[in-house]
C-alpha cells in the first residue's frame, strides 16, 4: 500500500477490522474517532483519496455507505484483505467491474419500516404490515450480510447514544426469536405491552435490557416476560444527526 499514506493505511485497515467484528461498515464519526480526526471533512478527504485509488466507494446519503472493493483490495494487501473471518462473503457489498473497466455500483435493496421502537423508557410500537407500509428504507444490496427477512424501525430516545445510535436513526433487524449475550435487540415486555432497543443479557432466570447510556436504568425482567422480535444488523444515520 505504498500509494497510502499512513493515515489512509489506518483507516483502511479500521474499516476492514470494524466489519470483521460488526458485520456492517463504520460511519464518518466512527472513523474519526477511531483514528484521531475530529474533522469529518478530514475524513472525507482521505475516503476520497482511498476512492480516486479504487480501494472503496461511497453512497454518501447513506450512513454506513461504504463498500470494499475486495478485487483490488486483494491485489494491493492480500493480507488485509484476508484478515476477515468470512472474507470469501464479504459483509460490505463488493464493487464490480463493467466491461469498459469503470466501476459498477450494487442495485438497491427496499427494506420496510414498520413502525418506531424506544431507546429510553420502553414505549409501544405502532407496526404496520410490511406489504402496507408505505415508509422504507434504501440500503446497497449486499450491505448487510445477516439472512432471513428484513425490517426496520425508528428510534425514539437516547439511551442507546454510547453504541451510536441515535434518535431519530433506522434500526434494521433481523427478524428472529432468540439472540446471542451482548447483541442489540428489540424486546417485547410481557405485562409493559411494550417494546424496547436494548442490548440482551441473560442473568439466571431473568433478563436484563441493559441501554448504552448511563443516564438510564437497566431494564429487569424475568425471562418469560421478555419476547426477541429481532437483532440489529444496520443502522441508518437520520440526515438531522
Amino acid at each position: 500500500m505504498s500509494n497510502l499514506s499512513e493515515r489512509q493505511r489506518k483507516i483502511l485497515q479500521f474499516i476492514v477490522s470494524f466489519v470483521s467484528e460488526n458485520e456492517f461498515p463504520p460511519t464518518i464519526r466512527e472513523i474519526g474517532e477511531q483514528v484521531g480526526i475530529s474533522s469529518t471533512s478530514v475524513v472525507n478527504y482521505n475516503l476520497a483519496k482511498l476512492e480516486e485509488l479504487g480501494l472503496i466507494s461511497r453512497r454518501k446519503e447513506v450512513s454506513r455507505g461504504l463498500a470494499l472493493n475486495w478485487d483490488r483490495l486483494t491485489e494491493v494487501s492480500p493480507a488485509l484483505a484476508t484478515s476477515l473471518p468470512h472474507h470469501t462473503s464479504p459483509p460490505m457489498p463488493a464493487i464490480a467491474q463493467n466491461g469498459n473497466g469503470t466501476n459498477h455500483i450494487p442495485a438497491m435493496m427496499r427494506i420496510p419500516v414498520l413502525g418506531a421502537i424506544a431507546a429510553g423508557q420502553p414505549i409501544q410500537v405502532e407496526a404496520a404490515a410490511p406489504e402496507t407500509t408505505d415508509d422504507w428504507v434504501e440500503l446497497p444490496d449486499g450491505v448487510i450480510k445477516a439472512r432471513g427477512a428484513l425490517f426496520a424501525l425508528r428510534v425514539k430516545g437516547d439511551s442507546m447514544v454510547d453504541a451510536s445510535v441515535l434518535d431519530g436513526d433506522v434500526v434494521v433487524l433481523r427478524q428472529q426469536e432468540t439472540a446471542n449475550d451482548g447483541e442489540m435487540v428489540a424486546a417485547w415486555i410481557e405485562g409493559d405491552e411494550e417494546t424496547t432497543l436494548k442490548y440482551l443479557h441473560r442473568e439466571g432466570r431473568n433478563v436484563r435490557l441493559q441501554p448504552a447510556n448511563p443516564a438510564y436504568a437497566p431494564i429487569i425482567r424475568p425471562a418469560n416476560k421478555v419476547r426477541i422480535n429481532g437483532r440489529v444488523v444496520y443502522i441508518v444515520r437520520s440526515l438531522e444527526n
